[in-house]
């Protein structure tokens, strides 16, 4: 729908694992080296492991090894078993590897043993022919105890030199827990090479979004510097969630013909796309530094505040007069000045975080407050005393997608602390009069 429009040839930024759009970053390639390690030394035919967070391209690895086994034929000639779906009993997980290296099942389906009998004499084959087999199993964290140990049992089938089957484990950190386990230390220990890979960095997020646009066809790259910073913080560096948020972001460009797309549109994309506990752990992401500042500031501001002056003792030797003694009426004192609502004071801001979030129409030192700081970037400023109405609400919005926050108008303690850490501008001029906060 948007290809013409961006002038693509094909979506850039589509989920499945197609090898041709994979971008090898320096873990990615660290990763494929143990898998090939896997399949061609062998590592003494014990296991090969290879985890990593949901998303962030195991699959895609595996295919591209996949593609790399019909180049090995010419020095190592390898017969691979693909599981890609492992939530099955040990004997439906035997009989996947049979049929994977087609090994004919008449009259053996059911029997571990039979089963175990045919696999093994189709590995002494193929080590007779030079053949290296190696069975690859996606997703392995979802393997129950009792098909881990029958996998185990597998890597028992040897010559008196050599182990006849290899096996790689592709699977999410579970795994690792997994094989933490004090009765999975006999299968832990066979395991001879491990590599865990990790999310993306913000610069190679950016090459990553270039590779794959470029391989699409595109020419003219959409996102700006902002957009392509905004897509690493909401997606944290996954390589599933960056297609996502990309995607979503060249619609929207698409629908409202925007050419080159910038952190509001990203913004907006995420919003849309990405799951609320996926959110919330961005926005708490960004909202525990402020959190910080914010002690600081109450700390400093609880240490300089003002204190009511001291009365002095009397004395303790009577002073004889040596004059008639006038009476005269107390001395009006003036009121003290308030502190500028910009420096709101400890005890206000925990109330306001109290009682947030803030309802329409409220007004006082903490509505004056937020509208000081939403000047003058998002908010005019007025004669008359700030009201909590709908012009400060959108002003709020667009403060909120600045800040990486949902953009839902609600003055809320995140949207607080945001805006505690906003710069505000410097006020001159004393408050007149003092409202109490809402």
């Amino acid at each position: 729908m948007y290809l013409e429009h961006y002038g693509l040839i094909e979506p850039p930024f589509s989920i499945t694992p197609d090898p041709r759009f994979v971008f090898l970053s320096e873990r990615h390639r660290d990763a494929l080296a143990h898998l090939l390690f896997g399949i061609t030394q062998g590592g003494g035919g014990g296991f090969v492991q290879l985890t990593g967070e949901v998303g962030t391209g195991k699959t895609t690895l595996c295919r591209l090894l996949l593609e790399q086994v019909p180049q090995l034929e010419s020095t190592t000639p390898t017969r691979v078993a693909l599981v890609l779906n492992p939530r099955v009993t040990p004997v439906e997980l035997l009989e996947s590897i049979c049929e994977e290296l087609h090994i004919e099942l008449e009259g053996r389906r059911g029997s571990t043993k039979a089963l175990v009998d045919a696999l093994n004499v189709y590995l002494l084959d193929a080590y007779a022919q030079g053949l290296r087999v190696v069975l690859v199993i996606d997703e392995a964290q979802n393997l129950s105890v009792e098909a881990l140990e029958q996998v185990r049992l597998l890597t028992n089938l040897e010559t008196p030199t050599q182990k006849l089957l290899q096996i790689v484990l592709l699977a999410q950190p579970e795994l690792r827990a997994m094989l933490a386990r004090e009765d999975m230390r006999q299968l832990a220990q066979r395991i001879t090479a491990r590599f865990h890979l990790t999310p993306l960095n913000a610069s190679e997020t950016g090459e990553y979004l270039r590779h794959r646009y470029r391989v699409a066809g595109g020419t003219r790259f959409p996102f700006d510097a902002s957009a392509v910073k905004r897509i690493h913080v909401h997606s944290g560096g996954v390589p599933r969630l960056i297609n996502v948020i990309a995607e979503r972001s060249l619609l929207a460009g698409f629908a409202h013909d925007v050419p080159m797309l910038d952190a509001r549109w990203v913004d907006r994309a995420s919003a849309e796309v990405l799951p609320a506990r996926v959110r919330r752990t961005r926005r708490w992401l960004f909202a525990v530094p402020v959190a910080a500042l914010l002690l600081a500031s109450m700390g400093m501001a609880a240490w300089w505040w003002p204190r009511a002056p001291v009365q002095a003792k009397p004395a303790t030797t009577p002073v004889v007069p040596t004059k008639p003694v006038v009476v005269t009426k107390p001395a009006v004192v003036s009121p003290v000045a308030k502190p500028d609502l910009a420096q709101l004071d400890a005890e206000a801001f925990a109330a306001a975080l109290r009682d947030a979030p803030l309802k329409p129409g409220a007004s006082g030192a903490v509505v004056e407050w937020i509208s000081r700081r939403l000047h003058p970037a998002y908010l005019a400023t007025s004669g008359a005393p700030a009201v909590f109405d709908a012009a400060m609400q959108d002003a709020v919005r667009r403060f909120q997608r600045d800040a990486g926050l949902s953009a839902d108008g609600v003055v809320g303690p995140a949207t607080l602390m945001a805006l505690a850490a906003h710069e505000a501008p410097v006020r001159t001029a004393a408050l007149e009069s003092d409202t109490g906060a809402q």
